[in-house]
């Protein structure tokens, strides 16, 4: 099976041929060769090869995994900058061997305090397009991943603050070389071109891309980590930093916002509880609301318990059908119930219940696409006259993993957005664009939905770091992956090839994505899905070709400690450590 697999996945697929759109996703690049590693005392699977040798490179010098995902994401922000960075935010999941404890901290950005639910709408009453919405000032959200990375340091960290931020720096000094993806992305986008300061920054004379291996020096954003490593997150959510932040969204030339400095010092990251379930035995453990995502990825497990999916295999229509299936039924639940839960009474016990996800698998059949894929019936629905509402968020986001020396772990994502967030960048660094994830169609029908704008809220996610455990309570798997409401079914599907078809880690994230994108089921090219396509139309799909934007990392802790790491093929990721 091992063999098969690696000749299906390990193909090197050209990229394609894309028009430009107004606003993109992270344009997906094709796939690359299987990448993956083993090690025996410490590992970071990362988007970018300068980002998993940042943390590695902490870990060696003593941090712990906490300190390594701080050295990682400050990276990102200069190496990845169109998925994650300081300007937009995140979750994390951190597991303390020695505590036996399990840590959840949500930096998810959050809206203006003066934000209405009719933030989308145009003077004349009528709702923004979905583009229209996205790039200028009014879809950015109060920054979190750096208030939510100071909180985890500060509980969990080992080595000093400032000595996690000096990989950045000497990236953001020295530069790094542009890269082919970074190329073709900025080469897709249209808006970032149109104006200061992300012109002059990304592209040259000729309206083009800097060419790849062009030298990427940030002295804009060297200053802003220089003040955060010597003043912590003050520096940026107080005095001038922030002060520009709220200048550059307030005075943009499209969709002028109304937030203010007090927004931007008023953030707080939030210490939440995860959620944990089962799957073959293992205890799956992921992230609350106000993601959507470990609901998500709980329930697709669930239902899939009850087919037998290692007998169906990798290259299985019934097994992939299976996975779309109740993927369709999880994204149902999502739109429908999940939301901040400061703001809103997300019902996250009766979602992940074991009586409410066996009855949700029985709708399933892996020989025939369901008819109708609802909401399940739970009292809150009638009670308060719900109407399910989508947020169709944007894939571009960044996963990262890590296991330490001693055994602590960290699964992490972050995210801006859309592909460069709002397409404005402020002293250095992007900004998100994350106040479109939340639902604003209904809105303008007199719709009570759970995930409507309000002020100060956080919008809803689809991000699913996770932690496994194996039936000895001991940690096993460390998984993740960017992609949007596509993050569950991505997450699901590779855990499901790790446990249930026991792919080692490079396999199993390079294993082909399956994701329904409203009433279509997308198969990704150049897998064997895409030869499947006739065989998903016969069973009632309506079939899209499509590349996929996942950037699954895992970690596998093997049962004589090796640790065996993937990164996924489909970007320029990297396993490091020793």
């Amino acid at each position: 099976m091992r063999a098969i697999a690696a000749v299906l996945f390990a193909t090197v697929f050209a990229l394609p041929t894309l028009a430009a759109e107004a606003v993109n996703p992270e344009t997906p690049t094709g796939r690359g060769a299987l990448r993956g590693g083993a090690t025996k005392s410490y590992m970071v699977a990362a988007a970018t090869s300068y980002a998993a040798e940042a943390g590695a490179s902490i870990i060696k010098a003593g941090g712990n995994a906490v300190d390594a995902a701080v050295a990682v994401e400050l990276v990102l922000s200069m190496t990845e900058p169109q998925s994650s960075g300081v300007g937009g935010g995140g979750f994390m999941l951190f597991w303390d061997q020695a505590g036996k404890q399990m840590h959840m901290y949500d930096g998810r950005e959050k809206a203006p305090a003066a934000a209405i639910e009719k933030r989308f709408f145009r003077p004349d009453g009528q709702l923004m397009g979905r583009i229209e919405a996205i790039v200028g000032g009014k879809s950015v959200g109060v920054p979190g991943v750096m208030r939510m990375l100071e909180l985890a340091h500060r509980k969990n960290g080992k080595l000093p603050w400032a000595r996690l931020f000096e990989p950045a720096i000497k990236i953001a000094d020295e530069g790094f070389p542009m890269g082919a993806r970074l190329n073709y992305i900025l080469n897709n986008d249209t808006y970032l071109p149109l104006w200061e300061p992300t012109k002059s920054f990304f592209y040259g004379a000729d309206g083009k891309a800097k060419p790849v291996g062009t030298l990427m020096k940030n002295p804009a954003f060297a200053v802003v980590l220089r003040r955060m490593a010597a003043e912590g997150t003050s520096a940026l959510y107080t005095g001038q930093i922030a002060a520009d932040v709220v200048k550059t969204v307030t005075t943009a030339a499209r969709n002028a916002s109304d937030m203010t400095v007090a927004d931007m010092a008023a953030y707080e990251a939030k210490e939440r509880d995860p959620i944990c379930g089962h799957y073959r035995g293992k205890k799956v453990c992921t992230i609350a609301p106000p993601s959507s995502g470990g609901i998500s990825v709980l329930q697709t497990l669930g239902m899939l318990e009850r087919f037998d999916m290692a007998a169906m295999g990798p290259e299985s229509v019934a097994a992939y059908n299976a996975i779309a299936e109740a993927g369709r039924l999880a994204l149902a639940d999502r739109a429908m119930y999940v939301a901040d839960p400061d703001f809103f009474p997300v019902p996250v016990k009766e979602l992940i219940a074991d009586s409410y996800i066996a009855g949700r698998a029985k709708l399933i059949d892996p020989k025939a696409r369901m008819k109708d894929a609802p909401a399940g019936e739970l009292t809150l629905r009638k009670a308060m006259n719900l109407y399910a509402a989508e947020s169709p968020e944007i894939p571009a986001t960044t996963h990262f993993s890590i296991v330490d020396k001693q055994g602590n772990a960290v699964a992490m994502t972050a995210t801006i957005e859309s592909g460069f967030g709002s397409k404005l960048m402020s002293n250095g660094f992007m900004l998100n664009n994350e106040l479109t994830d939340f639902s604003y169609d209904d809105i303008a029908q007199g719709r009570t939905v759970a995930n409507r704008v309000q002020g100060s809220k956080r919008p809803r996610s689809a991000m699913s770091p996770t932690l496994i455990f194996d039936k000895d309570g001991k940690l096993e798997i460390v998984i993740g992956s960017p992609g949007g409401p596509a993050i569950p079914a991505y997450v699901a599907k590779t855990i499901v090839a790790l446990v249930d078809w026991k792919l080692p880690p490079a396999e199993a994230v390079g294993t082909a994505n399956i994701v329904t994108g409203g009433d279509a089921l997308n198969l990704e090219a150049g897998t064997f899905l895409e030869k499947q396509a006739g065989a998903f139309t016969a069973l009632g799909h309506t079939v899209r070709i499509d590349s996929s934007g996942s950037g699954l990392h895992a970690i596998r802790i093997m049962p004589d400690g090796t640790l065996m790491g993937g990164a996924d093929p489909r970007r320029e990721g990297a396993v490091k450590g020793e």
